[in-house]
Parts: structure tokens; C-alpha cells; sequence
């Protein structure tokens, strides 16, 4: 007869697949939130938009819920989508113009905009001016979270 002698490293092998199998099995049962046990937590991005002097009919403040989309923003699709297009994994989608960038010296306006709440499970509190080229440029990214302003009309 033959006798199986286990080295460590297929102890260690075994030990890990009984793991992995036993961690399936957990996941694969629903949870007590989503069996409705108890009250669930907010589902997707929370966005809040507060525009001002961008001029007539585009001031306010504005809801953005993204995954699933809704609020009160007046294109809630579009900005969601915006915002998704330029969400990268260990990048920053709010962050401001980089120190020490070149901007040119063009004035675009007294248009001012504050986007703060959640997003991609992150804090978000980014604010938006026109004061030179690379802010008008950082703003122009994010309309439609961002009421376009000035310039010509988009095509």
C-alpha cells in the first residue's frame, strides 16, 4: 500500500482552496439588507451643484444621482455620463488645475460653480471659476454638469 505524505506547501494549497470555497458560499447568500431585513443604504454617486452667475435660467442649485440616475439637475443622463467618462482608477475627476500650469490669460466670465457629495465612493468638494484658460478649460469638461457658458454653441 501506498501512503500520501503531504508537504507543507499542499497543506497550505488544500487550506486555500477549502477557504475559497467556503468564501463562495458566503457571498452567494443575500444579505440581510438585501433580503430587506433592515433599511439599505443609499445606492450610487450623490452629487450636489450650486451654479452661480452663469447667467439667465442656469443659476441654482441642483440634486445629481448617478447608478441609479435622478434628481432635480436639468440634464441628469448627460452629467452623470460626463462625470463617468473621466472617472479613472487613481485619478482624481474633481481635482483642480495643476500647480504651476501654463494657463492663458482669458477672463470667461464671473460664472462660479461648488459640486460636493459623493462620488465613486469618495468625498467630492471641488469648486469652478473662468478666471483664465485652464479653469474655462476645467470647466468645459463637466458640461453638462456644468452649464455651458459663453464661447460658441456646442455642436
Amino acid at each position: 500500500m501506498f501512503q500520501v505524505t503531504r508537504t507543507p506547501a499542499a497543506r497550505l494549497l488544500g487550506a486555500a482552496a477549502l477557504s475559497a470555497a467556503a468564501l463562495a458560499s458566503v457571498c452567494a447568500a443575500p444579505s440581510a439588507a438585501v433580503a430587506g431585513a433592515g433599511p439599505a443604504a443609499p445606492e450610487g454617486d450623490h452629487l450636489t451643484v450650486t451654479v452661480r452667475d452663469a447667467g439667465a435660467g442656469m443659476d441654482g442649485t441642483y440634486e445629481l444621482y448617478c447608478h441609479p440616475v435622478g434628481g432635480d439637475h436639468p440634464d441628469t443622463e448627460g452629467a452623470c455620463a460626463v462625470v463617468d467618462r473621466d472617472t479613472r482608477w487613481g485619478q482624481e475627476v474633481f481635482a483642480p488645475a495643476p500647480e504651476g500650469a501654463v494657463c492663458t490669460m482669458q477672463y470667461g466670465g464671473p460664472a462660479t460653480a461648488r459640486v460636493t457629495g459623493t462620488w465613486a465612493g469618495r468625498p467630492v468638494d471641488a469648486t469652478y471659476d473662468r478666471r483664465d484658460g485652464c479653469e474655462i478649460s476645467r470647466w468645459d469638461r463637466m458640461v453638462p454638469l456644468l452649464p455651458e457658458v459663453g464661447g460658441p454653441a456646442r455642436s
